[in-house]
């Protein structure tokens, strides 16, 4: 799409940014003195760029259709809000009246009549009193105007209807065109005149200046009023002026509008641009038209077209935005205020490849952009400003870097910042914006819709003076609880963080496997079989191969049961940041010395829970690198979380490695017959899972787990299973399950040295009730030797020699019924007692009596203790208590 200044066409005063709040300023006494801005000075240029709309078409037919004699109406009261086009309408009437022929170019299906134009302006006429001489009265200019001198209205009292009506008689048409009346009327009480003051004999003067007109027929008066007083410094005296005022006009008034609805785009249009082709602007409107319906943000599309090409190059949110909502603040004048920070907008953007003038487009640090604004609403909104959106360093600056690069060139969370700040004031009730309104003024049809939402949820957690009240977004020159969370952020010392690391690590790791977190030596991880997981406070690889060597002073066994999760360290100020903040919301909520408002208090429960509910999510993107034994030290990155996974992080991690090989659920026979016991005749069962445990890189199975594989390979015939007895092996089980107890004696046997052959006998022929009896046979392992490769054979003899696979319990020599230990425990030793003598006999014995005898030297327990924690503990477990004796 083309840029806006390609299509609509900036008049040239506008593009080298001469426009001053002077040139919006319509004055009609500048112009009666031939002086002032170029574009009501010449009556050319004048209507080259007014849009005549039907109000003014109106007042301008009206009017020639009065001094033609053709009736109408006499008087006409223009009233409108402050810089709602009242001084406009007087110079568009001025203009008609003095250069008619100029005026026919431009206005269709009327003949205006050269006519005797009077111009009063009450703040350019100052009445004055020297030795009792009061000059400067109002009808004193009209006689002026008129007669080119003051001889007969020079009175300070008011001339009355018959002296008023030979005036204007002799000059008729005569149009009187009055603006800024209550101005004058206020400078002009303050001069005495008789018992009374000239205030009050202007207001005489007005009425009868009414009466008169209205007796003639080629007479009009238009004047103007303020629709209020706030300009005023006095506004008591001025609203009673002011009143009066409107009650000697309103017995003849007829009240005009000049722009009405929809016509304040085309005023804008023709005052700021030379042309605009309108098939360009069609294209461009079709395709934002297209975008909102496929986003669902427009519900009425041919209707929003319409008023999109009408405003063009402006969003109509533009226009609405200025017009209603700042034209109602009581200081902004409506059509000059709107007129003069849009020629700015227009200027700062001369350049700019945008296809369509957005709110979000304007920008808002250009000073004089600002300075238009602020000075609506007050001082204290440049530290807001500067805070929030325009500083280098902004909140919303940083909501645009927090985006990705995906976003980052848009701008978005400043756009979407300056777009609230825009709507955040009215003299109405209605301030800020919803959600569906910023997607309508900021979204980018290159984009989808739903990143305003995301942009406006940063926003929300970083901007300071950003508020939020009944689903409406804006700003406030009051700090919101950011601030206040900002300060608690920085209160946060390091060990409060790492507390809050620890309580996290503890409440989602889970128990899948055995974990220990933040050790400080390798003594603190136990050198067992079990697989243990080692959490780490930093990414430590030197650490890592210490609690891998070592156990202590000692060298470590079981390297290889052992798994290390370490923290991301380019996530490690994110993740803080995320704590801090956490921990912050949490302290404000805690803090009675914060007195917080009901909306705030239900945002700071909002906000925690929403804190908590990604806390996990958090705290696994940060702790997501695995390091394990191997040849090296091997490095596993678990990646982004996935949302909504309900899996503590143990969970994860063991998934994981079992995806990776890491871990495995079996071993497979083959695997064990060539990897194995490829070059062996014979291995021990336990020998080969405690070589598995110890060396790095090795698979890594539970003992339950390889005890299975064992008991397959065995079943499916791919090795034998045996014991070792006096140095020698036998063989128990082929091609069935054998029964494993894990002892050192057990072996896996090749199963060649295991198959049974039958034995070469002829057969012999027996009678029908003979019965055969197999010879005995002996089993032997000899060596046969052959050119270059030693062989192993079995050579078969009679079958009754073969010793038959037994159970493992037939080798285990003598059994023990019966067993009774009195031992002493050193201290810290008991747990191991338990792990590896007590399990042991619980699997051997149904019935256990311990006898418990303590004699401590030092320490005592509490009777109450005892009773509570160690009686009730026995009668839960259903322990029988055979004697107590307690001393």
């Amino acid at each position: 799409m083309k840029p806006f200044h390609l299509i609509a066409v900036p008049h040239r005063d506008i593009l080298k940014g001469r426009l001053t709040m002077d040139t919006f300023a319509a004055d009609l006494w500048e112009v009666y003195q031939n002086r002032g801005a170029e574009d009501y000075r010449d009556p050319e240029l004048f209507f080259k760029k007014t849009y005549l709309t039907s109000g003014l078409k109106s007042l301008i037919k009206i009017a020639s259709k009065r001094l033609r004699g053709e009736g109408g109406d006499p008087i006409i009261q223009i009233q409108t809000p402050f810089g709602g086009g009242k001084t406009h309408s007087l110079i568009a009437l001025y203009h008609t009246f003095k250069n008619p022929e100029i005026a026919k170019k431009y206005i269709e299906g009327i003949e205006p009549i050269k006519a005797k134009v009077i111009t009063i302006v009450g703040t350019a006429i100052t009445p004055e009193k020297e030795d009792d001489k009061i000059t400067g009265t109002l009808w004193g200019e009209i006689e002026r105007q008129l007669e080119g001198d003051i001889k007969t209205l020079n009175s300070p009292i008011s001339p009355g209807r018959e002296k008023l009506r030979a005036l204007l008689k002799k000059h008729e048409p005569v149009l009187i065109l009055m603006d800024e009346v209550l101005a004058y009327v206020v400078k002009a009480r303050g001069i005495k005149v008789g018992d009374t003051n000239l205030a009050s004999q202007t207001i005489a003067f007005l009425q009868e200046l009414t009466e008169t007109v209205k007796s003639l027929s080629n007479t009009l008066l238009v004047m103007t009023l303020p629709a209020s007083v706030l300009e005023y410094a006095d506004e008591e005296v001025a609203e009673e002026l002011l009143t009066k005022l409107q009650k000697v006009a309103g017995r003849v008034e007829k009240i005009y509008t000049p722009v009405a609805g929809e016509e304040i785009y085309e005023v804008i249009r023709r005052r700021l641009f030379q042309r605009i082709d309108e098939e360009e602007v069609k294209n461009i409107v079709d395709e934002f038209i297209d975008y909102y319906e496929r986003e669902g943000i427009l519900i009425n599309k041919s209707q929003y077209r319409e008023k999109m090409i009408k405003s063009y190059p402006f969003h109509p949110e533009v226009i609405d935005l200025l017009h209603h909502r700042w034209g109602s603040i009581p200081t902004f004048q409506r059509t000059r205020g709107v007129l003069r920070i849009l020629s700015l907008v227009i200027y700062k953007l001369r350049d700019s490849p945008i296809p369509l003038i957005r709110p979000c487009d304007f920008d808002l640090s250009f000073g004089e952009l600002a300075e238009e604004l602020i000075k609506h609403i007050g001082k204290e909104y440049e530290s807001v400003l500067s805070a929030d959106i325009t500083a280098t360093d902004s909140n919303a600056k940083k909501v645009d870097e927090s985006l990705g690069d995906a976003y980052k060139g848009l701008k978005l969370g400043t756009k979407v910042a300056t777009t609230i700040f825009l709507y955040s004031f009215s003299g109405g009730e209605i301030k800020g914006i919803s959600l569906g309104e910023l997607k309508l003024t900021c979204s980018d049809i290159n984009v989808p819709s739903s990143i305003i939402s995301d942009v406006v949820n940063a926003l929300e957690d970083n901007l300071y003076y950003l508020w939020k009240e009944n689903g409406r977004y804006l700003f406030k020159n009051q700090p919101n609880l950011n601030k206040t969370v900002i300060t608690k952020m920085t209160e946060i010392e390091m060990k409060q963080l790492e507390e809050e690391i620890k309580t996290l690590l503890k409440k989602y790791l889970g128990k899948k496997l055995l974990t220990y977190i933040y050790p400080k030596n390798s003594r603190d991880i136990p050198d067992t079989e079990e697989f243990k997981l080692v959490i780490l406070p930093t990414n430590d690889k030197d650490f890592v191969k210490e609690i891998i060597q070592n156990y202590g002073n000692n060298p470590r066994v079981n390297k290889n049961t052992l798994f290390f999760l370490c923290p991301m360290e380019s996530e490690r100020h994110n993740f803080e940041r995320f704590l801090r903040e956490k921990l912050a919301w949490e302290s404000i909520a805690k803090d009675k010395h914060i007195v917080l408002t009901d909306q705030q208090k239900k945002e700071v429960k909002e906000k925690i829970e929403k804190l908590k509910k990604d806390e996990k999510d958090k705290l696994r993107y940060f702790y997501r690198i695995i390091y394990l034994p191997g040849k090296d030290i091997k490095e596993i990155d678990l990646g982004i979380p996935t949302y909504g996974l309900k899996k503590t992080i143990t969970e994860e991690i063991f998934d994981r490695l079992r995806e990776e090989k890491e871990i495995v659920e079996k071993l497979a026979p083959i695997l064990i017959l060539n990897k194995y016991l490829a070059n062996k005749d014979y291995l021990p069962i336990k020998q080969l899972y405690k070589a598995l445990l110890t060396t790095p890189g090795e698979p890594r199975i539970s003992k339950t787990n390889f005890i299975k594989s064992i008991e397959e390979g065995v079943k499916n015939g791919y090795f034998g299973f045996g014991i070792l007895k006096d140095g020698e092996v036998e063989c128990i089980k082929i091609k069935a399950t054998p029964k494993i107890e894990f002892e050192d004696y057990e072996v896996i046997i090749k199963k060649e040295l295991c198959e049974k052959k039958e034995p070469q006998v002829e057969e012999k022929k027996t009678s029908s009730e003979e019965k055969q009896k197999p010879e005995k046979t002996d089993t032997k392992i000899t060596e046969t030797k052959t050119e270059d490769k030693k062989e192993e054979t079995i050579q078969d003899i009679k079958e009754d020699k073969i010793k038959k696979p037994r159970e493992i319990s037939e080798y285990m020599g003598p059994t023990i019924n019966e067993l009774t230990l009195e031992v002493k425990i050193p201290r810290g030793k008991l747990s191991e007692f338990y792990r590896y003598v007590m399990r042991n006999l619980e699997n051997v014995f149904d019935d256990i009596e311990i006898t418990i005898k303590i004699k401590a030297t030092n320490g005592n327990l509490k009777k109450s203790d005892y009773e509570l924690k160690i009686k009730e503990t026995l009668n839960q477990i259903n322990a029988e208590v055979l004697k107590e004796d307690i001393k």
